[in-house]
């Protein structure tokens, strides 16, 4: 009989006791033993998952937003027991970019009635430990963006909060001078914002960052924009979509690149936010190293 650790995290958008319930009785009707357990603060969510590790469960599954699943997933890293992703947090990308149900309900009975494929994630070392993004790490506009948004308007407008912080921002928008080491080569990039991705949408399926960005392929992308006003946002956001083709720097105010082990970092001590798949990731420099098939999520058969 298969066994589930169900996390959930109370101060997700979408956690409503009703979900919960309904997650339960799908989880249970499959004839597996499952425990609940909530979250009440930070870092929680990866002591429940490590006592979940302990306890040999099949499955953690966690009800809660992107932050929440990093939070157990870091826990399961090199284990054998795999992740059960149901939405209920604003942006979930982790979930779309996997195509797996918006619904958590629906999201459960993928995981009962689904197999465990392995997922690459990206690693950045900091003092306090080893943190993880499976989306993407971002500097610049994008994690001002993530960092200025009120929870409670997140909470009551779900991605419009993101939205708006981002058009409150845009006259603000400007170009800084990182220095990006790929794989021991360095590159000097003119950019407000850095992506260093795990998977391809940012706004799935909506917003694309590029061909063949993928989480089972060992590497990680990276993604560059320049931009010095709200015009060459709109530019830039343009060529993004288009996939537009040219030197970065001229007609293109997109770059692309791709390695193993990506640092991120700016001269003369300057520092810019960074995020983890949206969540506010502390300050730059940072270094990002890929880990080919870090962790088993459950997914559809098929």
């Amino acid at each position: 009989m298969a066994r589930a650790l169900l996390i959930a995290n109370p101060n997700a958008a979408r956690t409503q006791a009703a979900t919960v319930k309904g997650i339960e009785q799908v989880i249970r009707s499959a004839g597996w033993e499952l425990e609940i357990l909530a979250t009440g603060g930070p870092g929680d969510a990866t002591r429940l998952a490590e006592y979940g590790v302990a306890e040999g469960v099949d499955v953690v599954a966690v009800f809660g937003g992107d932050g929440t699943t990093m939070q157990a997933a870091r826990a399961l890293v090199g284990t054998g027991t795999a992740l059960g992703v149901l939405p209920g947090g604003t942006g979930n990308l982790l979930a779309g970019n996997l195509r797996l149900p918006t619904n958590p309900v629906k999201a459960a009975e993928a995981i009962v009635r689904g197999t465990p494929r392995a997922l690459d994630l990206g690693r950045i070392n900091r003092a306090e430990g080893d943190q993880f993004f499976a989306v993407a790490a971002g500097a610049g506009m994008d994690a001002r963006v993530m960092v200025e948004t009120p929870s409670a308007q997140k909470h009551k407008w779900g991605m419009m909060a993101y939205i708006a912080t981002t058009l409150r921002l845009m006259p603000e928008l400007r170009s800084f001078p990182f220095h990006l080491t790929i794989d021991g080569v360095v590159h000097d990039a003119e950019a407000a914002m850095v992506l260093v991705a795990n998977c391809g949408e940012v706004i799935p399926p909506i917003i694309r960052l590029g061909h063949g960005i993928s989480p089972h392929d060992g590497l990680l992308d990276v993604v560059v924009m320049r931009a010095n006003s709200v015009g060459q946002g709109v530019r830039a956001v343009w060529d993004l979509l288009t996939d537009a083709s040219g030197t970065f720097g001229t007609d293109v105010m997109v770059g692309f690149a791709r390695g193993r082990e990506i640092r991120v970092e700016l001269p003369d001590g300057e520092v810019q936010p960074v995020q983890l798949d949206g969540d506010p990731g502390g300050e730059t420099p940072f270094t990002a190293t890929v880990v080919p098939g870090a962790i088993r999520v459950m997914m559809p058969k098929g």
